[in-house]
């Protein structure tokens, strides 16, 4: 459920989006997207030398931008200081968006030095625009008499206002040098922490003995066995230290030996005392944020960071986080309970332990509801359930995905790509990339990301959306199958291409969401993966083609709630822990002791660990996207069940009337109203806890 780039590359568009402005720099070949729908990342011309120059010039671009604004010598106004803010940087914003998927998708060492060398230039190229104190002069100057303006006119000066003074336009010459020096550190820090677990995560366990294959369907132990071949491991199978080369084995293996081997490397990613430890940095980033906010004003980095959310305090993402933990505890004591007597049954003679919690769980689904795992993956072929992502979305909202591969450059070749079309018009609308598989230099996780965003502000431009993700290739020749939790990751994901795709704004500074609703829509699309329309037309068994059978999906059905004491806990604790960490007034924190200290004052079952432990979070530590934010999966979940529980209401998930509202509502209007406002809109009220602490089987009083 990872979607980091997405909101990141967002955030960034709303604050300098896509326009032309810049002279030609070196480097131009890189961020002249030429080539019909609306231009396209000549991504066949990439290579480091040529980022390098083109980020230089990006910046240097971005600068006379922000000069031809500040040198006007008329009274600001609208016209001439906001609107331009808005088109200023477009070189920039396209080699920036290039440089994000180079170094998550296709990193090597040459990347890596430039990720190093260029993040505090970046940084200090964003504070040199949010710490001039002329161009914040006259963005002040016009949200002190906005006489004239129209809503939307009003509500993007006033977020650049406040955005401004959020940054520091308000500190002193000498504390905007401080601040400065500390976003640079920071953006160093962050580069460097991304690196050390990228590099953890090129590591991997080796399998010689085929016996400990046993309990492994098929497709997991071809896939070990591929990446044993890359390697150059003849006759062996490798465990590469992801997350999804991990969770099959910690699901199917017999052999609890290679579990727990397996399981140790994982979690202890970034915590080895070795050169890839990120503790020592963790530390830093911590004590540095915690001083950036004093200096900004506020008690901690969460008051800080929480300012543009929807949840507006560390105490409300609290509260929602505790209503649910307890409940979620409880559920952890009967789930172990259940694994526990299993085990005994078998004669295992073991105490359940965190490396045997996904066996027994399986164990458990099978004797509770004669559901295995393995059984479901041979009516979840990869492509079949990209199709269906495009069927359901397409049925709902009115666009049409058309594959355009060879058509367009792309970074790699197992990327693909399609326009996305309005299905009344054929009118272009955008186009979609897909990044499925895992490779060598690629993080590990699913994400989203723009390379560019929507405006109808001259000069209009149109979405460029992807999803990245990390399923594992089969051998040639050979169907890919995912797991069913594998197939809503993948409509997850989608969620967020839907939601870049139907935005339709004026202005471009209107298009981000605060990080609490931007997993909302995402959220609600994982929905469509089980209805009965998506998995007669396309999860259909790979060798027979028949469709799931009734009787196989009610089995799925009734075990939805199964098992959501430890999905919960596993996420929740991580975002309590974000939170506890970054509402530290000092910052001073030894961060394997604040995690250990933290999760046994809070009751943390001691047969399950954290989903991202903080050596390796790297949603905390890899930028400050999620810091003080991981709660948000939750908060828009809560917005989520809801959303469902309308479709529902209203006669089930295709509703035609409000799939329109939802749209019309809340994808298409980005950030142009209060996103409160805009959900009241949508269902009349506020989301009700309720739905949620019900979608995950849980008492709601």
């Amino acid at each position: 459920m990872q979607s980091i780039l997405f909101a990141t590359t967002a955030v960034l568009l709303a604050i300098a989006p896509i326009a032309g402005v810049a002279a030609q720099p070196p480097g131009a070949s890189l961020t002249e997207w030429n080539g019909g729908y609306g231009g396209v990342p000549p991504w066949d011309k990439v290579t480091p030398e040529g980022l390098s120059a083109a980020l230089d010039a990006g910046i240097a671009a971005q600068a006379a931008d922000y000069k031809a604004i500040t040198a006007q010598t008329a009274k600001p106004t609208f016209a001439n200081t906001i609107a331009p803010m808005q088109n200023a940087g477009e070189t920039l914003d396209r080699a920036t968006a290039i440089y994000s998927v180079m170094t998550s998708n296709m990193s090597n060492d040459a990347y890596r030095a430039l990720q190093k060398a260029f993040s505090p230039k970046l940084a200090a190229a964003q504070d040199a625009i949010n710490l001039d104190p002329v161009l914040f002069a006259r963005v002040k100057a016009v949200h002190a008499d906005m006489t004239g303006l129209d809503a939307q006119q009003q509500r993007l000066t006033t977020r650049i206002y406040d955005r401004f003074v959020r940054q520091g336009a308000n500190l002193s010459p000498a504390d905007k040098a401080t601040l400065a020096g500390y976003n640079q550190q920071l953006a160093s820090l962050f580069a460097e922490f991304n690196n050390k677990l990228l590099a953890d995560e090129t590591t991997w366990v080796v399998i010689d003995d085929e016996k400990q294959l046993a309990g492994l369907p098929a497709s997991v132990v071809a896939s070990l066995k591929g990446d044993a071949a890359e390697r150059k491991l003849g006759g062996k199978w490798a465990v590469v230290n992801t997350r999804s080369a991990v969770d099959p084995v910690l699901t199917f293996a017999s052999d609890r030996a290679l579990r727990e081997k397996v399981w140790r490397a994982f979690v202890n990613r970034g915590d080895n005392g070795d050169a890839n430890d990120t503790n020592a940095l963790i530390a830093q980033i911590v004590k540095l944020r915690a001083d950036r906010a004093h200096l900004l004003g506020f008690k901690t980095h969460a008051d800080w960071r929480m300012q543009d959310t929807m949840a507006k305090t560390p105490a409300a993402a609290t509260d929602l986080m505790m209503r649910v933990w307890p409940a979620a505890v409880a559920r952890v004591k009967e789930e172990v309970a259940d694994a526990q007597a299993i085990a005994d049954t078998e004669g295992a003679k073991i105490t359940i332990e965190p490396w045997d919690y996904r066996y027994y769980q399986e164990k458990v689904r099978k004797a509770r509801y004669d559901l295995d795992q393995a059984e479901l993956k041979p009516y979840f072929e990869l492509g079949h359930m990209i199709d269906a992502a495009f069927y359901a979305a397409e049925r709902r909202y009115g666009i049409k995905f058309t594959e355009i591969s060879g058509k367009v450059p792309v970074f790699h070749p197992d990327v693909r790509v399609w326009e996305v079309t309005d299905a009344k018009t054929g009118g272009h609308v955008g186009l979609f990339y897909g990044d499925y598989f895992a490779r060598t230099g690629k993080r590990s996780g699913a994400w989203a990301m723009a390379y560019r965003g929507q405006q109808r502000m001259p000069p209009k431009s149109t979405v460029l959306s992807s999803n990245n993700n990390n399923f594992v290739k089969a051998p040639a020749g050979e169907p890919v199958l995912i797991s069913l939790d594998d197939s809503r990751t993948l409509f997850h994901e989608f969620g967020h291409a839907i939601h870049a795709l139907l935005q339709d704004v004026y202005y471009p500074g209107l298009a981000g969401t605060p990080r609490d609703f931007v997993e909302f829509p995402s959220q609600v699309n994982e929905h469509w993966v089980l209805t009965r329309d998506v998995l007669d037309k396309y999860a259909r068994h790979y060798k027979t083609g028949a469709a799931m059978p009734q009787a196989l999906v009610d089995k799925i059905q009734k075990s939805l709630t199964f098992n959501q004491g430890f999905a919960t806990v596993e996420y929740l604790s991580s975002a309590i822990v974000d939170m506890k960490l970054h509402t530290v007034p000092d910052g001073v924190v030894d961060p394997d002791r604040f995690e250990r200290e933290t999760l046994t004052a809070i009751g943390m079952p001691r047969q399950i660990v954290m989903r991202h432990r903080l050596p390796q979070f790297g949603h905390l530590f890899s930028s400050d996207s999620y810091s003080a934010g991981y709660y948000s999966y939750l908060w828009s979940e809560t917005m989520d069940a809801d959303t469902w529980a309308a479709f529902n209401e209203a006669g089930g998930p295709w509703d035609q009337t409000v799939a329109e509202r939802f749209k019309k509502t809340l994808l298409s209007t980005g950030n142009e109203t209060d996103r409160a406002e805009a959900y009241r809109a949508f269902r009349g009220r506020d989301p009700d806890v309720k739905a949620l602490l019900k979608q995950r089987g849980f008492p709601t009083e």
